[in-house]
């Protein structure tokens, strides 16, 4: 590898894992926890228009959702493989992947918008026949897609910096927007210092406008930060093969998410048929249990880069401490977490200005759901290893399974018994089957990947 200021990216071959992993992952940790109660923020001035406003942001969900699955899972395809590149020595290839990152960004950010200036408004028509949430819908989902060109660089610049071990920098550009979004919010919702009243088009404004400043700060950390990477567009042109590699792992990360999208609109399709208000109950959920899988998120994002630069480097002990390393510290957040949903769930509740109703359906709803985190942990880790050995199609696997061929079918089926209650059932039954794949795809990579490392390579590949 050059040696020009390349330390960043190589201690990851060299470092102890414990400080190495945590070292990473910790300012990501701290960034995506600010990144969820942002999110959680978001929803709690919105209950504060009414209960109307929050059901429209929860039915906005999956296409927000499916947005951030294209935004994310391009980045983690581009942090996959500039890190194996790094690890390789190629720094052209690191390079190209930079740049062909960026130009998918953008090229992804056009049919964003498109959907939002054509398909917003069909969108919320299917799902409802309120007045009211269509209108706070359609124009929240409106502005968020029609601007969403802030997220789709925030996102790749951020994974840019991670994937070159520099996560302290992405924390800052995630904390900018952050708290810039949490700072803007009352001021458009509600119409502070003389702005008028946005209401729900204002939590949309508010967090593209986040958006922009952190890709203001990404921007900039990578440009006099970065010297692991050049990025320079001067006589760019778009890269089929780098695409295909980066794709080869983000195309299985935006599938997982955008599996996730589906997941979301059916089963509002399913709670809508008792009340609105068990949509926004659903909604809660999400926002909340954010709070507590975004660390792990930020852990995933401090083991990518190192595994996959050790892939590269052919050193799969490295590769099992940090897996090992990881496991452990997601099922401990997920412990604390799980905790917390069964001792106060009328409190976490609250916070949303929930109604007697609301309180009525979500306590026993948030203690059933909260069952799946005593599995998820190790799901979660697992599929993002599947994603650094350049196997996302397991992970895939196990996300298509989870929620499309046992979550929902599980959901419809309790539903017939024509109590909500009976719903939330579906997520620990399909946690189960998902931890049981995550660990058979586990043994599977062990023997076709970290073992053959393991053997002296065969001469051609010397040379």
């Amino acid at each position: 590898m050059k040696q020009s200021d390349s330390r960043s990216a190589s201690r990851m071959g060299t470092a102890p894992i414990p400080p190495l992993l945590f070292s990473l992952a910790i300012p990501m940790m701290i960034s995506m926890l600010v990144q969820a109660l942002y999110n959680i923020v978001d929803s709690i001035f919105v209950s504060y228009i009414d209960e109307a406003a929050l059901s429209a942001v929860s039915l906005a969900f999956p296409v927000q959702n499916l947005l951030i699955a294209f935004a994310v899972g391009t980045g983690v395809g581009v942090n996959a493989h500039l890190s194996k590149c790094l690890g390789e020595g190629n720094q052209k290839e690191a390079d190209r992947a930079a740049a062909n990152g960026l130009f998918l960004s953008t090229v992804t950010y056009l049919v964003f918008l498109l959907f939002g200036l054509f398909a917003v408004r069909p969108f919320f028509f299917a799902q409802t026949d309120d007045p009211l949430i269509r209108d706070y819908g359609v124009a929240y989902l409106s502005i968020v897609l029609i601007f969403s060109f802030g997220c789709f660089w925030q996102c790749m610049l951020e994974k840019l910096l991670v994937a070159t071990g520099r996560s302290s920098f992405a924390m800052m550009s995630q904390l900018a927007g952050a708290v810039a979004n949490i700072i803007l919010d009352p001021i458009f919702i509600f119409g502070m210092f003389g702005l008028p009243r946005l209401g729900a088009a204002g939590a949309a404004v508010a967090t593209v406008g986040g958006q922009f400043i952190g890709m203001g700060v990404g921007l900039f950390l990578n440009l006099t930060k970065n010297h692991d990477i050049h990025l320079s567009l001067q006589g760019f042109r778009p890269s089929g093969r780098t695409i295909r590699r980066i794709y080869m792992v983000g195309i299985p990360s935006i599938a997982m998410q955008a599996i996730g999208s589906v997941m979301t609109f059916m089963m509002n399709a399913i709670l809508i048929g008792f009340t609105s208000t068990a949509v926004a109950v659903f909604g809660v959920y999400f926002k909340m249990q954010s709070f507590v899988f975004m660390p792990i998120f930020g852990i995933n994002n401090g083991m990518v880069p190192i595994i996959s630069y050790n892939l590269g480097a052919r050193k799969p002990d490295r590769i099992r401490a940090t897996v090992k390393l990881a496991v452990a510290a997601a099922v401990s957040i997920m412990l604390a977490g799980f905790a917390v949903a069964q001792l106060l769930p009328d409190k976490l509740l609250g916070i949303f200005n929930a109604s007697p109703e609301m309180l009525a359906m979500g306590v026993p709803a948030l203690r059933i759901i909260s069952l799946h985190f005593l599995i998820a942990g190790f799901s979660v880790v697992c599929s993002s290893l599947f994603q650094a050995l350049g196997r996302g199609v397991l992970a895939l696997w196990v996300s298509v399974i989870r929620q499309l061929v046992v979550l929902i079918p599980a959901a419809f089926l309790l539903s017939q018994l024509g109590n909500v209650n009976a719903v939330w059932w579906a997520f620990p039954i399909a946690e189960v089957v998902s931890g049981s794949l995550c660990a058979a795809f586990l043994v599977n990579c062990e023997k076709k990947i970290l073992k053959p490392m393991s053997e002296p390579r065969p001469v051609e590949l010397l040379d």
